[in-house]
């Protein structure tokens, strides 16, 4: 008789990512206001979820062994969603410090992860790779973001405006989660080899050579 298969399983972990992440995006998109509370309280939500997402991988999904970098991935989550969640914190330094300490350490790690997978030949290896290789982006790209940055700009019939590194940097946040989230979705909803259902031949050869 074959084991039963799993009702949480690797690709339900990448689609509830995918889903968090472009709610995130969502949000950062069409919010007018870019200001740090903003952007620290949509990340704040966006990291707390993907951590309660990993703690539920931990025990359901991963086996004793390849547990360790998710626990990882949701303490270090969970830590930069408390800091970001406490309204008097949300400056413009702290969601720099917050965002690039959380894309650098998420990100290293998810990449080590990826590639300790390619070594064993596993087939979500590349998924990680590419998670871990965005965040570090995100985390060069927001370091190099000038401080104080302030740029005036004028658009014709409408004003002068001001671009500033906050606007700039919650807007790298919304489109890196934009990215992870259409990543994530296409890799949750692309059929797996260890998902693809068993052939009856295969199976009925199998029963057969179970019973000699």
């Amino acid at each position: 008789m074959s084991a039963p298969a799993r009702a949480f399983t690797a690709r339900h972990v990448q689609l509830l990512r995918a889903l968090f992440a472009a709610a995130a995006a969502v949000m950062i998109t069409f919010s007018p206001d870019h200001s740090a509370a903003i952007g620290l309280s949509v990340f704040s939500g966006f990291v707390l979820t993907t951590s309660l997402v990993m703690i539920l991988a931990v025990w359901l999904v991963f086996p004793a062994g390849q547990r360790w970098p998710w626990v990882v991935l949701a303490l270090l989550g969970v830590a930069a969603g408390m800091a970001a969640g406490v309204p008097a914190w949300r400056t413009e330094d702290l969601f720099f410090i917050v965002v690039i300490a959380w894309a650098l350490t998420t990100g290293l790690v998810e990449l080590i992860v990826g590639l300790r997978a390619r070594r064993a030949a596993d087939p979500t290896a590349r998924d990680a790779i590419t998670v871990g290789a965005f965040g570090l982006l995100l985390a060069v790209l927001l370091i190099a973001i000038p401080a104080g940055f302030v740029q005036p700009y004028a658009i014709k019939g409408a004003g002068e405006f001001e671009l500033t590194g906050i606007i700039l940097g919650v807007g790298m946040f919304g489109g890196y989660a934009a990215i992870i989230a259409v990543f994530l979705g296409i890799a949750g909803l692309t059929p797996k080899r260890a998902d693809a259902p068993v052939p009856a031949s295969e199976t009925a050869s199998v029963e057969q050579g179970g019973d000699r």
